[in-house]
Parts: C-alpha cells; sequence; structure tokens
C-alpha cells in the first residue's frame, strides 16, 4: 500500500476512533501521534532491531493530543510541533533526552533548537525530526495564477463558498497574521492581534469547509468543492499522486508560514525507555529522511539524511528553500495562543 494511501486511510481512521485509539503492535512502546505517521518506512531500523512495528495512538490535532494526555492517557513519546513543547514542560509531562543515546543528534539543523524551551542547561526536551510550509494550495485549472499572488484571495468575493481554511489554531492565525503584515509572532501587540482576528472574520464569510486532515482538504479539491486553501505540504502530495492540477503558492506578497514538529519523551511511560530512544533513532536515521519525503512530502531535520536527496526532489516537493517573508510557528506564549484558540472558535461560530 503506498504510504499516501495509507496517510489517508490512517487520518479516517482517527476522526471515525476515539483518540487514544490503539494500533497494537510492540506492547512495550506506545507512540501517541498525527494519524497516518505509523509507516514502516520510517520505522525499518526499529523493526529490523525489535521485529515489529510500535504500538501506536492516533490524534487528528496538536491541541487534542495535548488534552488527552494532559488528562492521564499514557504513551512513550508523543509528536507535538514546536509551538505546543512549552505546555508539555510547563505541565510536568515530559523528561529531557539524553542526546548521548541518539547518534544523529548532531546532525540536526540547529536551526530546529534555537530556544531555551527545547534546549537548556537542564536538557534537551525535544527532538526536531520533520519540517514544511503553510501554503496557497489552488485549482491550476480554474484559479489563475495572479489571484493568488497575495493572500487577499481569501477575502476575494469571487471565490465565496469555494475556499477551505484548517480547523487548525496555530495554522489559521499564521495566515491571518501573515495577511496583515506580521511575520513574527512572537511578541504580539494587541492592535496587532485585533487586526489579524478581524481579518480572519472577513475571510470566515468565504470559507465553505475548514479541514481537519489533508485527506479531506485533497478530497474537497479534487471534487471540486473547494478552489483555494490554507494547506500543508502534505495535502499537495496527496493530489498530485492522484493525478489533480494543484498549485502550491508558497511566495505569496505576504509570505508563507513555516513549521516543524518533533517528540518528546514522557515522564512515567508505560513501556519501554529503550525501545523509545530506539524509535527516535528509526526516525533521524539518515534513510528516513526519503520516506519521510516519498510518503508525506515533508523535509526531514537530519542535515546528512536531506542532503542525499536529489535537489530536484525537494523541489518536486515544495520543501526547497524560498526567498520570502515566512512566519516561523515556533513557541509562543501559553496564554496567548489559548487566547487565539478561543478566539477562533467563536469566530467558526459566527461570532
Amino acid at each position: 500500500m503506498k504510504t499516501m494511501t495509507k496517510l489517508m486511510l490512517g487520518a479516517a481512521f482517527a476522526l471515525a476512533l476515539p483518540a487514544a485509539a490503539a494500533f497494537a503492535a510492540d506492547p512495550d512502546l506506545i507512540a501517541f501521534d498525527w494519524a497516518g505517521f505509523e509507516d514502516e518506512g520510517l520505522m525499518k531500523s526499529y523493526i529490523a532491531k525489535n521485529g515489529q512495528m510500535p504500538t501506536y495512538a492516533l490524534f487528528g490535532d496538536d491541541d487534542e493530543a495535548f488534552q488527552k494526555v494532559s488528562s492521564g492517557f499514557k504513551a512513550d513519546v508523543v509528536h507535538p510541533c514546536s509551538q505546543m513543547v512549552s505546555k508539555y514542560r510547563d505541565a510536568g509531562l515530559i523528561e529531557p533526552w539524553d542526546v548521548s543515546r541518539i547518534p544523529n543528534f548532531d546532525q540536526i539543523a540547529p536551526r530546529f533548537l534555537n530556544s531555551k524551551i527545547f534546549k537548556d542547561e537542564t536538557g534537551v526536551w525535544y527532538i526536531p525530526t520533520d519540517y514544511a510550509y503553510t501554503a496557497v494550495a489552488y485549482n491550476t485549472k480554474e484559479v489563475p495564477a495572479e489571484d493568488v499572488a497575495s493572500l487577499d484571495v481569501f477575502l476575494n468575493p469571487k471565490y465565496a463558498g469555494r475556499i477551505s481554511l484548517p480547523d487548525n489554531t496555530d495554522d489559521i492565525w499564521s495566515l491571518a497574521l501573515l495577511a496583515t503584515g506580521v511575520s513574527d509572532w512572537t511578541n504580539l501587540t494587541e492592535e496587532q492581534y485585533q487586526a489579524a482576528a478581524a481579518w480572519l472574520r472577513k475571510a470566515h464569510e468565504n470559507v465553505v469547509a475548514y479541514w481537519a486532515d489533508p485527506s479531506e482538504l485533497s478530497q474537497l479539491m479534487a471534487g471540486g468543492q473547494v478552489l483555494v486553501a490554507w494547506s500543508w505540504n502534505d495535502s499537495i502530495a496527496l493530489m498530485r499522486q492522484e493525478g489533480f492540477d494543484v498549485g502550491f503558492q508558497r511566495q505569496a506578497k505576504e509570505g508563507a508560514a513555516t513549521w516543524f514538529c518533533g517528540y518528546v519523551n514522557m515522564k512515567d511511560a508505560p513501556g519501554s525507555e529503550d525501545k523509545a530512544y530506539d524509535f527516535i533513532n528509526s526516525w533521524l536515521d539518515d534513510g528516513s529522511a526519503k520516506a519521510l519525503l516519498d510518503g508525506f512530502g515533508y523535509a526531514a531535520t537530519n542535515n546528512r539524511g536531506l542532503a542525499a536527496i536529489p535537489p530536484e526532489e525537494l523541489v518536486a516537493a515544495d520543501v526547497n528553500p524560498i526567498d520570502t517573508t515566512l512566519l516561523a510557528q515556533t513557541p509562543i506564549d501559553s496564554k496567548m495562543r489559548d487566547r487565539m484558540l478561543e478566539e477562533f472558535e467563536k469566530i467558526k461560530a459566527g461570532f
């Protein structure tokens, strides 16, 4: 089965089953992960050493995952994106990784660890593994390129009822902030916050659906219901694999968002600590970089693994470096993020 197909099925299962529903394999390691990441291509060295895949429990978004583990759900490793790590630390849910047990730790590009939330005098609290972009996806047969040259396309009445935005606090606010001229969300002023909220309310009027996972968005666009969306790379990869004419505008005049995700080591975990290191070492294996690109359209944080991939393949997957304004979805004040979450819920409800 192709990985992209597995991604679609995994996302469907995650929506249909409780967040903590597990896909059983190795009973000594529970990975709480994004739907679709239960992929053998990323676990080759783990399987070679342990004879089977880890047990996976799946979630659909970062807030759902954090709520689950903070309510008592037990896992050994969890896969949050960078802006959530401070919440795990503040809640006392995680412990530092012993990087002496991670041979490829020094291959992680330094920019991904440039935060005291991830790495400080007490240890390394986060192992970044994967990154990509959030930008404008569009139907190239029906949407001219000039229409997506600006993020104002999401306010364009021409596309009313044909737009989809992510049902995700971080991605939705990255869009609104970029559209209103903000490329650094770490120290927002009240004026910037209110301007972005007002922009989101205008954009909401054109939205036909808020997508929850890449497969849902790919189906909305392939079926013709949606012409323009704010999308991750994997939705683009899914559609292109099926032969759909989709463009990915990462260089709108206001910019695009970039994000990265990785793994935290859960405190008081139920399984094997040794296998938690087998797991993260499999992710950081040089060969996993190609599996990540082919399976998900994402880039690996492992410099050596990424360098082994032909540049044209990175360009084709839209993960090559770009010369544009980028809003990095790095950690922000937890109170501000909670405020963003609450405001987004109000906007979706029509308030």
